[in-house]
């Protein structure tokens, strides 16, 4: 089976989010001698573009409305990331070192799309999947069945991954003109909400759609994304599937990137080692335990609930507990919580910025990580967290939910209900005590270090499902 992956991120290509994570993962997994695996994302001007070898396998011009583009597909030489990655470069557009929050996003996102087709239509043979990721990639399985210029894609089986449907790629109908010609009795199914909805688009004509976990998919049904009713008409061909990691690039006991390395049985000396190497450069005190937080400076995430999550814990818990924030986003958070440092210094520190080095050394180091999400569709991070031995504090949602069980419930984790600064100090205060009775603490750190969140098992259920959609072609 030739499966082709089409998205806007891939670690350690270029990342923002759990996105990257989980194209840089998902295909190596997938792919095998009965498998072959394609990812196609944008070329940014990103340190691994500049720092690996590229070659040019196609060149060619693509249209959009009224603009032409020259475009190449360059193909990274080593297959060193365990499949076959393509860039799609339009230097006009994308020669920038940031993925998303320019103006022409909209352009820079419908040209990697028309570019990408544009190439695989004009390849010698035809893929038999698909698989678009979020509304980056929503008008592709439009444009492939209802786009003349792409007949010879039409029979393509296509699967969505929504991995976050609050983000939908919406634009005007005054830039129709920028897709390739189409019948315009179709036109309705680029619509939603009087606009064209790029998510939308892709959720009406892929084959089959999936959410990165099944909390989310019976979440968006209800939620206020403003799809609830689009969701609920295509239940039938959904499905969620829970996000998996990449256990040879996140397993402390191999992990390069770490002071020390630990397993099970060296986890209460390894954690401790890595903890007093990054209290050293926090200047916080590694004989307390450790809250992290890692991730986006974002209401969904929770994080504009952290400025007073820090200034009650520490007020109620100062020679207790130490916090430690890694992460960027909001600026006005951001100033809040860098200002906290002057308030709380010795037990608190931020970080403002992302750093991957820097998280798996915290993940390593923590005792607690807080994820108060508002919104997470799946969350990795509490996977992460497990698998280094972190217990995780959530709020109940997505695919926090389905991971993340309370520990008086014979669970892994620590757990609420309500996305409130009271909740995250009350589990605060449960972590406290749970860190004093040291057998049942490391009881659960080791039952979060033994779960199973590895791809191999993932990717087995998409290729099931990949299989399934085909079938299903071919009886119709």
């Amino acid at each position: 089976m030739e499966i082709f992956h089409i998205g806007a991120e891939c670690y350690p290509v270029a990342k923002v989010g759990g996105l990257a994570d989980v194209i840089g993962a998902l295909p190596k997994y997938e792919n095998s001698s009965e498998n072959q695996v394609r990812v196609v994302i944008p070329c940014y001007q990103t340190a691994f573009r500049l720092e690996n070898d590229f070659e040019c396998v196609h060149w060619g011009k693509l249209k959009l409305g009224n603009f032409n583009f020259p475009f190449s597909v360059l193909k990274e030489s080593s297959n060193k990331l365990g499949f076959e990655l393509y860039l799609i470069e339009i230097l006009e557009l994308f020669d920038r070192p940031n993925i998303y929050n320019y103006r022409d996003d909209i352009e820079r996102f419908l040209s990697f799309q028309i570019a990408t087709l544009d190439w695989i239509s004009g390849r010698s043979s035809i893929p038999d999947i698909i698989h678009c990721h979020d509304h980056h990639t929503g008008l592709i399985p439009f444009m492939k069945k209802y786009c003349p210029k792409y007949e010879k894609l039409k029979e393509i089986s296509t699967l969505i991954t929504i991995h976050n449907g609050l983000y939908q790629g919406i634009f005007s109908f005054n830039k129709l003109y920028y897709l390739p010609e189409f019948d315009l009795i179709h036109v309705r199914e680029l619509e939603w909400g009087n606009c064209i909805n790029s998510l939308a688009a892709g959720i009406k004509c892929a084959d089959e759609i999936t959410t990165v976990s099944p909390s989310y998919l019976n979440e968006i049904n209800n939620s206020d994304n403003g799809l609830e009713t689009l969701f609920q008409q295509v239940r039938h061909k959904s499905k969620g599937i829970l996000n998996g990691i990449d256990i040879d690039v996140w397993d402390p006991n191999k992990d390069t990137i770490l002071d020390v390395n630990y397993s099970i049985e060296t986890l209460n000396e390894g954690k401790q080692k890595n903890k007093e190497q990054l209290c050293v450069l926090f200047n916080i005190n590694p004989s307390k335990p450790l809250f992290s937080f890692i991730g986006r400076l974002y209401d969904e995430k929770g994080a504009d609930l952290l400025p007073k999550v820090v200034t009650s814990a520490l007020t109620i818990f100062k020679e207790e507990i130490n916090i430690l924030i890694l992460g960027n986003g909001d600026v006005e958070i951001e100033n809040q919580l860098t200002q906290l440092r002057a308030v709380f210094g010795g037990n608190y520190n931020v970080y403002i910025g992302y750093n991957e080095e820097l998280a798996h050394k915290t993940y390593a180091s923590s005792d607690f990580i807080l994820i108060p999400s508002r919104v997470e569709p799946c969350g990795l991070n509490q996977m992460y967290a497990l698998r280094y031995g972190t217990i995780p504090i959530v709020r109940r949602t997505g695919g926090l939910k389905d991971t993340v069980t309370d520990f008086e419930n014979n669970g892994n984790g620590i757990c609420h209900n309500e996305a409130s600064a009271e909740e995250i100090c009350n589990s605060i205060q449960r972590a406290v005590d749970l860190y004093k009775s040291k057998d049942i603490f490391n009881q659960i750190r080791i039952k979060g270090m033994n779960t199973n969140h590895s791809w191999q098992i993932v990717s087995q259920e998409y290729i099931g499902l990949y299989n399934l959609i085909i079938s299903k072609r071919y009886e119709s």
